[in-house]
């Protein structure tokens, strides 16, 4: 334990000594958080909508019709009972529940407001205040054709939305809580990927070879600073996120950290398999932006998956990053509780586990 702490003392006064080093730690965190965080919005392809038609109307098959012919919507769930709107939206099946009252064409025939309920997920803000001014397009027309059809003055069909989770539709409160992991994973990932490269460079690997160290030693030893630095740079970012950005912490810090935890084990195992394949740290730091670019833009932080072609829809399963922004956005704006995280936590589990034994296979091979 002795000899293992000392490479780990070793470690991070190679990384802390060095300028660059230090710059990489500090410095583009704080500024790619400042620049996503006030200016990165998003935009919205498809919409998920359910139905509660309590009416049963002709004016209201009408009504839902138009939104089931919109390009922009497709239905995918016909309500019957308010119990089932709450289940719908947790479990992302519906990004917008369309309901329509009992007394909505007697309303409108009597000229007096008919109001329509339209209940968003506001996890997303942008493609949540999209999907509702999508829905107020349609009612409006609906709203004016009704109108001149019966040749009265009757007021348009009037709409009310709800945004779950998110009621303000902040932006920030979707963007800031992604940022988590993509910063975490930038930092983490160079750390680790520079880490047995900055050895082979410097001359110092031949050094570590004939020392008493364990090839598991040596990996470990390597390991931790990465896991260290990626915790602590998760948390300063999570309370800039909450103290400084106001974005809701709902969930448990227990389920949102063994999240994180999970997710610095998978990304230094793809680090170190990295640099154990590097022999300079210029190597290592292409390998490790050659797994970050696909690795963010397959993990859904700007492009819902739902979008994109089925086999990338399966070619992200193998993300780490995947599965994370699904526990960050899931503690973070809907308190949800451990054991409904559990379907994210073991793949972290089985892709880190995985990744630092393929790292430990590489660098014994490199070894010898």
């Amino acid at each position: 334990m002795s000899r293992l702490l000392a490479l780990i003392r070793k470690e991070f006064l190679a990384l802390l000594k060095d300028p660059r080093s230090r710059f990489v730690i500090i410095g583009p965190p704080i500024i790619q958080l400042l620049v996503f965080g006030y200016a990165a919005t998003f935009d919205l392809n498809d919409v998920p909508l359910a139905v509660y038609n309590e009416s049963g109307s002709q004016a209201s098959r009408e009504l839902i019709a138009r939104f089931v012919n919109s390009p922009s919507f497709q239905q995918v769930a016909t309500i019957e009972h308010d119990s089932r709107i709450a289940p719908l939206i947790e479990r992302r099946r519906a990004l917008l529940v369309l309901h329509i009252g009992p007394q909505f064409e007697r309303h409108l025939r009597e000229g007096t407001t008919a109001d329509v309920q339209v209940i968003v997920d506001g996890r997303n803000s942008n493609t949540a205040m999209i999907a509702s001014g999508y829905a107020q397009t349609i009612i409006r027309n609906f709203s004016i054709d009704y109108a001149g059809r019966s040749g009265t003055e009757a007021p348009p069909a009037t709409i009310t939305s709800r945004a779950w989770f998110n009621p303000n539709l902040l932006s920030r409160w979707f963007i800031v809580p992604g940022i988590v992991g993509l910063l975490t994973l930038v930092v983490t990932m160079l750390v680790t990927a520079l880490s047995v490269a900055r050895e082979r460079e410097q001359g110092t690997f031949d050094q570590l070879l004939v020392t008493p160290y364990q090839p598991w030693e040596i990996l470990i030893g390597k390991a931790i600073p990465g896991f260290l630095i990626g915790l602590v740079e998760a948390t300063f970012i999570i309370l800039v996120a909450v103290l400084w950005f106001g974005v809701p912490l709902r969930g448990d810090l227990s389920t949102l950290y063994t999240g994180i935890a999970l997710f610095l084990l998978s990304a230094i195992g793809v680090g170190l398999m990295i640099s154990s394949l590097s022999v300079t740290q210029q190597q290592g730091l292409l390998g490790a932006f050659l797994f970050l670019v696909p690795a963010i833009i397959l993990s859904g932080f700007s492009t819902p998956i739902a979008n994109m072609p089925p086999a990338v829809q399966q070619l992200t399963y193998l993300n780490p990053m995947r599965y994370f922004m699904i526990i960050l956005r899931g503690v973070f704006l809907e308190g949800t509780p451990f054991e409904l995280l559990i379907s994210q936590f073991w793949p972290l589990a089985v892709i880190g586990v995985t990744t630092m034994l393929s790292a430990a296979w590489l660098f014994r091979r490199r070894m010898y």
